[in-house]
């Protein structure tokens, strides 16, 4: 089997799921989960890795849901095509929780008054992973 392009081994689940659904809601006569079984969408979830409420969730967030998630990264010199690389499921994870927080808008706020600002690390329910790769020795930083 041929292996991926990095740019799509580090492509956002949630972006890949948001363009699934906005292609199927064209080509269907209704735009929601609703008119599939419930069995049916708790299959899809379960494929993708998510829950069955998250998967009804992902795609009224959109495709740009986790790219504060890219930004925090960035400020923390955390290459995401190489977390992708070592750590796929670890960063799934992080793209998943960062969709669906509650705090974009002070998340944002942050990174582009002062992304340095450890403040973060309060209310980001991925800090404490963020931390863990970021103590990690990556090749990225020339740490190996």
């Amino acid at each position: 089997m041929p292996a991926l392009p990095d740019e799509q081994k580090a492509r956002s689940p949630f972006k890949a799921i948001a363009q699934w659904y906005r292609q199927w809601a064209q080509r269907s006569s209704t735009s929601e989960f609703k008119c599939l079984g419930d069995d049916v969408v708790e299959r899809m979830a379960h494929d993708v890795g998510v829950s069955s409420e998250e998967l009804r969730r992902l795609p009224r967030l959109g495709p740009g849901a986790a790219d504060l998630l890219t930004q925090r990264m960035a400020a923390l010199d955390l290459d995401q095509k190489e977390v992708a690389r070592e750590e796929p499921q670890t960063l799934h994870d992080l793209q998943r929780v960062c969709a669906m927080c509650e705090y974009h808008r002070r998340c944002a706020r942050d990174l582009g008054h002062d992304p340095d600002n450890p403040e973060w690390k309060h209310y980001c329910p991925n800090a404490t992973t963020l931390e863990a790769l970021n103590a990690q020795p990556w090749t990225w930083r020339g740490e190996w």
